[in-house]
């Protein structure tokens, strides 16, 4: 009897750590909870994606979004330009396009264009897409997408003023 309560104890300590439902937005482990950052200390853009920033709140970016696979970088002759980063919101349900402009690309064109979304393998469509033209701004968010269930990637461009097309990047793909 006593080790039938032990066992009985033991399973239900075991099943109170499992969580009772989990998100998933592509392949591979999410950040542990204290790993993310829900609130941040300022509203100032980063090169990391702060969902807090200013520009990710005219966006519409829900606040507890977190980087999903791995940055990928927009290459202009021959030097890197931007990163690109995908985000996941688990309150929202939602996927985010992210791109942040390198300083040396910047004090080199002067102003640029730059698109930023969410490219579905799943639907071949390139999703929740936002474009600026002429600008000098440094942080882009694309609008949020419901693609929680297609294989996704972020995906941006940049075009420096004079050039006759635009060069892109993507963020690694997530299933």
């Amino acid at each position: 009897m006593r080790h039938l309560r032990t066992v009985t104890a033991a399973l239900a300590c075991a099943f109170a750590l499992v969580p009772a439902g989990v998100a998933t937005a592509g392949t591979g482990p999410a950040p542990a909870p204290a790993a993310r950052t829900t609130t941040a200390a300022s509203t100032a853009p980063s090169a990391d994606g702060d969902p807090a920033s200013l520009g990710a709140r005219a966006a519409g970016v829900c606040a507890d979004a977190y980087q999903i696979g791995t940055t990928g970088y927009i290459a202009r002759a021959g030097r890197t330009a931007a990163s690109v980063k995908q985000f996941y919101s688990p309150s929202c349900g939602k996927n985010y396009g992210y791109v942040w402009v390198w300083q040396s690309f910047r004090d080199a064109v002067g102003d640029y264009d730059v698109t930023s979304a969410v490219y579905s393998y799943s639907r071949d469509e390139v999703l929740g897409k936002r474009s600026w033209t002429n600008t000098t701004a440094q942080e882009f968010w694309s609008n949020g997408t419901t693609t929680v269930s297609d294989c996704t990637a972020g995906s941006g461009t940049v075009r420096a003023a004079g050039d006759p097309a635009p060069v892109g990047g993507y963020s690694s793909k997530r299933c």
